[in-house]
C-alpha cells in the first residue's frame, strides 16, 4: 500500500498548516497548493480585465472562463509553485498590495467559490499533493487520503504571530492580533459557504504543545502509517 497521493491540511488562520504544508510536499517531492493563490489569480484577472471587483456577477463570469493551474516551481526565485492564469505565469502578480486589498471580497463570491473548487479538484486529480486551506477535507476533497486538522488556541496562535512578526524587525502589538484572529475565527466558522470545521474522518493535532518539528514529524508518521 503506497503512502497518501493525497493530503488535505486544514486549520484556523495562524495554526501552522501552510508552514507544514510547504514542508510535507518539499519531504514527499508533491505539489504544495496553497488554495488562496487560487482566489488571488482570479482577483488579479477582474482587476485587470473589470478594473474592479465589486460586480459579483462578472466576477463570476471570468472565474468560469479562464483557467488557473498551480505547478511545480520551475524558477528559483522564492517561489513555492508557479501560478498560471490561461497559460501565463501570474505567480508574482497576484501578491501585488492591490490584490491584497481586494482578494477577500472575491474569495466570498459564491460562483467564484464553486469554480476554484472545480479547478482545484482538476489539479488534485493529478495526484501527489499536499493541498492547504479551511474546507479542503469537507469540501473540496472529501475523499483525500488524509486529512489533517491542525489546531490551536487563538492565544497560541497570536503568540506566534507577534513573535513572527517582531522577528522580521517590525511591530505589533499582541492584544490587535489577538483581537483580529478572534474575529476571523467567528467569520470563518458562521460563514454559510464552507464554514470552517473539521471532517469527520480528519485527524486533529493540537499544535499548542508542539514545536513545528514535533508537528511535522507527527504527521510524516501519520502519512507512512498508512502504507502499512
Amino acid at each position: 500500500m503506497s503512502i497518501p497521493q493525497v493530503i488535505a491540511i486544514d486549520g484556523p488562520a495562524s495554526s501552522g498548516k501552510s508552514t507544514l504544508g510547504e514542508r510535507l510536499a518539499r519531504t514527499l517531492g508533491y505539489l504544495y497548493l496553497d488554495t488562496g493563490v487560487m482566489y488571488r489569480a482570479v482577483t488579479w484577472v477582474a482587476l485587470i480585465q473589470l478594473g474592479e471587483v465589486h460586480d459579483e456577477s462578472a466576477v463570476t463570469k471570468l472565474a468560469q472562463v479562464i483557467r488557473i493551474d498551480v505547478r511545480p516551481a520551475t524558477v528559483s526565485d522564492g517561489r513555492k509553485a508557479d501560478v498560471l492564469v490561461d497559460d501565463v505565469d501570474v505567480t508574482w502578480e497576484i501578491r501585488e498590495k492591490i490584490v491584497d486589498a481586494n482578494v477577500s471580497e472575491v474569495s466570498a463570491y459564491r460562483g467564484v467559490r464553486k469554480e476554484m473548487t472545480e479547478q482545484q479538484r482538476r489539479i488534485a486529480n493529478r495526484g501527489k499533493i499536499v493541498m492547504v486551506g479551511r474546507d479542503i477535507g469537507t469540501v473540496v476533497l472529501p475523499d483525500a487520503d488524509l486529512k489533517i486538522y491542525l489546531d490551536a488556541s487563538v492565544e497560541e496562535r497570536a503568540r506566534r504571530r507577534y513573535l513572527e512578526i517582531i522577528s522580521r524587525g517590525g511591530e505589533a502589538e499582541l492584544d490587535q492580533i489577538l483581537s483580529a484572529l478572534e474575529k476571523r475565527d467567528l467569520i470563518d466558522s458562521t460563514r454559510a459557504l464552507a464554514p470552517l470545521k473539521v471532517a469527520d474522518d480528519a485527524i486533529v493535532i493540537d499544535s499548542d504543545p508542539l514545536s513545528a518539528d514535533e508537528v511535522f514529524n507527527e504527521v510524516l508518521k501519520l502519512i507512512y502509517a498508512h502504507s502499512d
